[in-house]
């Protein structure tokens, strides 16, 4: 396979935390990249999740509310059908 290299220009902070991420899971940085991009065409978009903030406290919150309000009481059938809901709005990720 023919190799090529690409330049990239990033924070000088960035590029260190993100190296010693990649660090602690085995990883340096070349394959890190390399991982994102054959994820990206494997995918076909981005292989990242976009989001405005930290919402496990608040996806938490509204999963304790929603049991509270009787979801324990689904079928298996009915409770397959609101984790299929929740997911598709979104409610069921960070968890």
């Amino acid at each position: 396979m023919a190799m090529t290299n690409i330049n990239i220009r990033t924070d000088v902070e960035v590029k260190a935390r993100a190296q010693a991420l990649f660090a602690q899971l085995g990883l340096d940085m070349t394959t890190a990249i390399n991982m994102f991009l054959r994820q990206s065409v494997r995918q076909q978009a981005l292989p990242l999740e976009f989001t405005l903030g930290d919402d496990r406290e608040e996806t938490l919150a509204q999963s304790l509310a929603d049991l509270d309000s009787g979801i324990s009481g689904l079928s298996l059938d009915e409770f397959d059908q609101f984790m299929k809901n929740a997911i598709l709005s979104g409610r069921a990720t960070g968890v």
